[in-house]
């Protein structure tokens, strides 16, 4: 009797460290996912910048004042670094009234919310400035944060890009 006691408190040992793996794995996974989302997200809205020229990189007036008043949108390290009262070399690119034709409209929304491929809803925060390195030409810089829409404090996926005039005018 005392045998099979001890047998069954080794398999129940067992089992529940078999059991802790598949509950560490699939935490694992939902990770996984969600910064995979994410950054297919963030390499999406890059893309829309890359298929701009220079001067169609613009944010709407009326969405940057509904971003700037955002705390998230403006507590990013980007925001406060290089938004937030500039200091030469940096600058803010002029906002627009409409945004430019055949630019798609999440292009010119600096914070918006949009639902991913695996169903689940991210905040894409764009932030745009201009800044010049000192090889001379100013660039419009372009950062992408796609965070939890569901907790903003949680950030997914960051990229960053350069665009100078020689996209086009």
């Amino acid at each position: 009797m005392l045998e099979l006691l001890m047998a069954m408190v080794m398999l129940n040992v067992g089992i529940l460290a078999v059991v802790a793996a598949f509950s560490s794995g699939n935490a694992a996974l939902y990770r996984a996912n969600r910064t995979s989302t994410a950054g297919a997200l963030a390499n999406k809205q890059m893309e829309a910048y890359r298929g701009l020229k220079y001067d169609n990189i613009v944010f709407m007036t009326s969405e940057w004042t509904s971003a700037i008043a955002n705390s998230t949108y403006t507590g990013d390290t980007v925001y406060q670094t290089n938004m937030y009262n500039p200091v030469a070399p940096h600058a803010l690119v002029p906002t627009v009234s409409a945004c430019p034709a055949n630019v798609p409209a999440s292009a010119c929304d600096p914070s918006y919310t949009t639902t991913g491929a695996d169903h689940r809803s991210y905040q894409v925060d764009t932030y745009l400035y201009f800044d010049t390195p000192t090889s001379g030409n100013q660039l419009r810089a372009v950062t992408v944060v796609i965070r939890n829409a569901n907790d903003l404090t949680r950030t997914f996926a960051r990229v960053s890009s350069t665009f100078d005039s020689s996209t086009g005018a």
